[in-house]
């Protein structure tokens, strides 16, 4: 507070100016807002230089007067304390806040990536199978080098490696043929007019499986070639014991007995052992086989070797036996004629040596 010696008085003094544009009275010991004049400011007290502002305001009998920048609150306020613990608190507080966050987008981050990675993998999994699927069905399937062996019952053309009951056809890869053959030369007609029938002998053991039987069809191809100088194994179809059908020269080229007629060689010495049912059931499917595929006339007649040559081929045991069955044909004996006379064929057609 200002008393009336602190400075000069004077009415163009700008420092003695109110807030309300009048011109402060002078101090006394008490001020009333009545002592203060009604004079109005000058009208370039704020653009005339000459006139410099004050630094002091007086201020006189005065409410709510407020000197810079205030905010105003229209309603009840609130005010909290926090100390500097609550501060740090709340810090703490605003950074796990940050950080859980910041570890939640980054999950997000590579669960999205980890999704994007797995549908790439699917997608090239469809590709792949597609691809391999497309070159499958569309790759060119050649003839099989060999046929394989089936079981079933059927006699239909194309399924002749199985000929039902369990007889089962080897092929001549299958049970180890040489190829160091001879060409064939003479073909077996289709279809063939004639069976005959024949064995190994020499005191041949039969065979009972596979294996053993393979091993026999080896040594008698040998024998054939380098022994008796044949371009290949005799008889087109061998039988063994177990049934099993073994292929020598097949249905396509003549044996070395006659050309006009299918050999069929039981496989072992049957002046010495009987043939057993398998091995005659299995001779009975060729046969009806051979009829159903046109490589037999339906009327064929079946011969023995014995009834064309001296020789005790096929074994008295295997003769009993085909003598009973329906197209056996009694040439060469009593008043029968000869065999194969109705072919123009002779006593030395049946001793053919190819």
């Amino acid at each position: 507070m200002y008393n009336q010696n602190s400075m000069p008085e004077s009415r163009d003094d700008p420092s003695r100016w109110t807030l309300q544009g009048h011109q402060a009275a002078p101090h006394n010991n008490s001020f009333s807002s009545s002592s203060s004049s009604t004079m109005t400011l000058p009208q370039n007290i704020f653009t005339n230089p000459a006139i410099q502002p004050s630094t002091v305001i007086n201020l006189s009998n005065s409410t709510d007067v407020v000197i810079g920048p205030m905010t105003q609150y229209q309603g009840p306020v609130s005010i909290y304390y926090m100390d500097a613990s609550m501060q740090t608190a709340a810090g703490d507080s605003s950074s796990n806040r940050q950080d859980n966050g910041s570890s939640g987008r980054a999950k997000s981050r590579r669960l999205t990536r980890n999704s994007l990675l797995l549908g790439v993998l699917v997608l090239l999994v469809l590709i792949t199978a597609i691809v391999v699927l497309y070159v499958e069905l569309h790759r060119s399937r050649g003839e099989p080098v060999s046929k394989e062996i089936y079981f079933g019952n059927s006699y239909e053309d194309g399924t002749f490696p199985n000929l039902g009951n369990g007889h089962l056809v080897i092929e001549r890869n299958q049970w180890g043929a040489s190829d160091n053959t001879q060409k064939l030369l003479v073909p077996l007609p289709h279809p063939a007019p004639y069976v005959l029938i024949t064995h190994i002998g020499v005191q041949s053991q039969p065979c009972f499986n596979i294996y053993k039987c393979s091993i026999k069809m080896r040594t008698i191809q040998d024998s054939a070639i380098a022994e008796k100088n044949l371009p290949d194994i005799q008889s087109n179809f061998y039988v063994s014991d177990e049934g099993n059908i073994y292929v020598g020269r097949g249905w396509d080229w003549a044996n070395t007995y006659a050309n006009h007629t299918l050999a069929i060689t039981f496989m072992g010495d049957y002046g010495r052992f009987t043939p057993t049912t398998k091995q005659l059931e299995g001779v009975q499917f060729l046969l009806a086989h051979a009829v159903a595929n046109r490589k037999l006339e339906v009327d064929y007649k079946l011969v023995a070797q014995n009834q064309t040559k001296s020789t005790k081929s096929p074994g008295i045991y295997v003769y009993r036996e085909i003598k009973k069955w329906p197209h056996f044909h009694p040439c060469n004996m009593e008043e029968a004629g000869k065999c194969g006379s109705e072919l123009g064929m002779t006593a030395a057609s049946w001793n053919g040596h190819q």
